[in-house]
């Protein structure tokens, strides 16, 4: 398509003329020009901020009312990601809709897959033996650490420091290794199941698992050396994004955003799961509630979650990782070959997947963004008859008009990375 040349000084009809001419050929309605900056009055202008935008992580939208730099309003639009996740669920059985649940919050996929796994389990009526649970314990850690390793590295990107997203890269890439070794995929590994694990892992896990252990500390320390003293870096948290408890748990608010605030409150210790009670840890809080404290928080978080691992790892009981229980458990490979029985079980199991009994549940677990439930709604068949997800970066943004109010727009970068939002974990 040619280009029109200029026939006017700009701002002449002409060019207003032609302009319009343009979008004709194109095919653009009048309604679908977007307006980015719209005076409301003589103090307050609305800028439209993304949904294409390097510091929103993902696909968000935000409409702000500024008086100058300040934001006097912040009105945040979803909806850019939807994906339907929740109804995939529903037509798929239950085996399938782990890779689903991976893709929710893909920088913690494990903790998705767990929730899942542990609602269906709670219906069937199933329980994982002491290996499988325990290893699930390590890998859901190991992904919490490296989704903080994200937001880390972001965070810092956003308020310009570049260093430690390199940093935080280099040792998120070892996390990402053991994916791949105990699944063969790094990010998206679908390991946990209904039932147990994918498998047991391999003798090198062991090993790369206690190299983790042992050199994060150190990285972390480095970490910590790099921002959390720097007078820049205190200038552009402390005092901003300030959030009370009382807001907090108003606004539904959990995870590090919550416990930033100053209140205690962690599944793994408040409604334990998945043999979480049987290792010592602190749950780490903030005071003032500010982008400073959260930051805190998950610098911390980091160091409990190596403690957890080190305790699993220590203690890891042997035996099977899987449920025998016939109702979910495929036969045993040797049984296949001999027994006509074990194989039409095998192949049902596999191509049909297995029926659920009526009921309902609701199961969370703590999530690196907070509190991830799942609400199961069984008819007895295959599949979920309804699935409901309880995202915590759905409820934890709802706190960001009033986090962002009084704040420069500038900060609002800050704001927005100290919530640790995945936009998956909020279009479902």
């Amino acid at each position: 398509m040619s280009v029109l040349p200029p026939v006017g000084p700009p701002g002449s009809d002409a060019v207003s003329e032609q302009y319009e001419r343009g979008r004709e050929m194109l095919g653009v309605a009048p309604e679908m020009d977007a307006i980015d900056l719209v005076q409301l009055d003589d103090q307050t202008m609305e800028l439209n901020m993304g949904p294409q935008h390097p510091s929103t992580h993902g696909v968000l939208r935000l409409v702000l009312d500024l008086d100058g730099e300040v934001v006097r309003g912040c009105r945040p639009d979803i909806g850019f990601l939807h994906t339907g996740f929740e109804k995939d669920l529903e037509r798929h059985n239950y085996q399938q809709c782990i890779p689903y649940t991976d893709r929710m919050d893909y920088l913690s996929p494990l903790s998705n897959n767990l929730g899942f796994s542990l609602a269906a389990e709670r219906l069937l009526g199933v329980e994982v033996p002491p290996r499988g649970q325990y290893l699930r314990v390590i890998m859901c850690e190991l992904a919490r650490i490296a989704s903080h390793l994200i937001w880390y590295g972001t965070t810092a990107l956003d308020l310009g420091a570049t260093t430690p997203f390199v940093y935080a890269w280099r040792e998120r890439e070892k996390i990402l290794d053991i994916n791949e070794l105990v699944s063969g995929v790094r990010m998206h590994t679908s390991f946990i199941r209904v039932g147990g694990l994918m498998a047991d892992v391999p003798a090198e896990f062991y090993g790369m698992v206690e190299e983790v252990v042992k050199t994060f500390p150190h990285h972390i320390d480095e970490y910590e050396t790099l921002i959390t003293g720097n007078p820049i870096f205190r200038e552009r948290t402390q005092g901003l994004g300030v959030l009370s408890a009382e807001d907090a748990i108003n606004y539904g608010v959990t995870g590090p955003t919550l416990r930033g605030s100053g209140v205690p409150y962690d599944l793994r210790k408040a409604q334990p799961y998945s043999s979480y009670d049987q290792f010592d840890f602190d749950v780490p809080i903030g005071r003032r509630g500010d982008i400073y404290d959260r930051y805190l928080v998950r610098m911390r978080e980091m160091r409990e979650s190596l403690r957890i691992i080190d305790q699993a790892m220590a203690g890891l009981p042997e035996g099977p990782v899987n449920t025998m229980d016939r109702k979910v458990a495929l036969p045993p490979r040797n049984e296949i070959n001999t027994s006509m029985e074990s194989l039409i079980r095998h192949f049902k199991l596999v191509t049909e997947g297995f029926r659920v009994p009526t009921g309902t549940v609701y199961q969370a677990v703590e999530s690196p963004r907070g509190e991830l439930g799942f609400l199961l709604v069984s008819n007895g068949s295959n599949r979920p008859y309804r699935c409901k997800v309880r995202a915590p970066s759905f409820s934890n943004l709802s706190a960001l008009p009033h986090m962002a109010k009084g704040e420069l727009l500038p900060d609002l970068v800050a704001v927005i990375g100290s919530i640790d939002i995945v936009l998956g974990d909020v279009d479902r």
